[in-house]
């Protein structure tokens, strides 16, 4: 029996390793599209020298 409590912890612990792998994905893809977009439309050259854009 202790070996199916194990089991099923472990992959509990694995599904949420894989949820917050896609999310990061996903926020690591947008960032890429939003810095593209900014980009295009040249709002990036506006920014000061040393200025940080968040």
């Amino acid at each position: 029996m202790g070996i199916w409590l194990e089991l099923g912890i472990f992959l509990v612990i694995l599904a949420f390793g894989l949820w917050q792998l896609y999310d990061v994905k996903k926020v690591i893809r947008e960032r890429e599209q939003r810095q593209a977009s900014e980009k295009a439309n040249g709002s990036a050259t506006d920014a000061q020298p040393g200025e940080h854009r968040a």
